[in-house]
């Protein structure tokens, strides 16, 4: 009895530690962190794509969060963007972090692929946009029409021939144009430290080399 006593002591003890390591100690380091300058607040129509982001699984093979190491090369390299920092998510609730990479990181899309009809397009059919992809259609995002069924003010996808039948006209739903003004605002194209924080870093720097340039 003595010796499971002390086991369940030990095994609280390291819990308790391995908590406050991982979690109440970045959570006080990070909790005032102020948002960028350039980050703006998501608009309504963004946070009803990140729901439908959300609902959709998009986590499951996505990753929002570019880093400096990783599979032998920095995502830097893969045309990524740079390292995300704890003020990107300021917005985020949750952050949207991801832990599989069976498609490419999301974090910066905006910035690699400003085009909404190729958004749309790559959702209605990935592999006639990216021969080979893995990626699953969502064709129930969609409407398909006959040409003489549209109405007025209707939006027209215009995607590469032979995607739909001929006579036929496809017509995003409202869930379609709000992921992709989601995965369009996913622009974190903007410097991460302040003039004064990186002037900081920068005597701080010159503190720890002795002066030395």
């Amino acid at each position: 009895m003595e010796n499971e006593l002390k086991l369940i002591i030990g095994a609280m003890v390291t819990l308790s530690l391995a908590t406050a390591a991982m979690i109440v100690v970045p959570f006080m380091q990070l909790k005032n962190e102020p948002p960028p300058a350039e980050l703006k607040p998501y608009t309504s129509q963004e946070l009803r794509g990140r729901h439908v982001y959300q609902a959709h699984a998009c986590i499951a093979c996505h990753t929002q969060q570019p880093s400096t190491t990783g599979a032998g090369i920095a995502d830097a390299s893969r045309g990524w963007g740079r390292a995300s920092v704890a003020a990107d998510y300021f917005y985020d609730d949750p952050p949207l972090l991801g832990t599989m990479r069976t498609g490419p990181d999301l974090f910066n899309i905006g910035v690699r692929q400003p085009s909404a009809d190729w958004h749309l397009g790559h959702l209605f059919q990935p592999r006639a946009y990216t021969p080979g992809s893995n990626m699953p259609a969502y064709p129930f995002l969609f409407d398909i029409k006959d040409e003489d069924q549209l109405a007025e003010g209707e939006r027209i996808l215009y995607l590469p021939p032979g995607t739909v039948a001929e006579g036929k006209v496809v017509v995003p739903k409202p869930e379609a144009m709000d992921l992709v003004a989601y995965l369009l605002s996913l622009n974190r194209n903007y410097p991460v430290l302040s003039t004064e924080q990186a002037s900081r870093l920068s005597r701080a720097a010159g503190s720890a080399g002795g002066g030395q340039p």
